[in-house]
């Protein structure tokens, strides 16, 4: 079983920055933090950013300039840094990670960002 707590989320006043943090726990051998999803309220979850094992970076366009995601394989862990924050960007944040057998996928419980206008 893995368990991914993330940690970083709060409120921020547009133009600000947050990190949040994503940590993963358990059954590691084949599992691998794969990126951070959003949702907010009445909207669909969308893909933020992913990171692949070996570090490289994919973002959705709203972000693209703005966030940068990395990992940090010796700590398990996936950094998730937002600058220039917008009032669109209030969500919560999910990270989740992959089996990379499997297939199955874990989801963190949530981060929660607001950026006041």
């Amino acid at each position: 079983q893995v368990e991914l707590v993330e940690s970083g989320g709060g409120l921020v006043q547009a133009g600000g920055s947050l990190r949040l943090s994503c940590t993963a726990s358990g059954s590691l051998y084949s599992t691998t933090i794969s990126g951070w999803y959003r949702q907010a309220p009445g909207e669909q979850r969308e893909l933020v950013a992913t990171i692949s094992r070996a570090g490289n970076p994919n973002y959705a366009d709203s972000v693209k300039g703005r966030f940068v995601i990395t990992r940090d394989n010796d700590r398990s862990m996936v950094h998730l840094q937002m600058n220039n924050l917008k009032p669109e960007d209030s969500a919560v944040y999910y990270c989740y990670a992959t089996d990379n057998y499997s297939s199955t996928s874990y989801w963190g419980q949530g981060a929660q960002v607001t950026v006041a206008t």
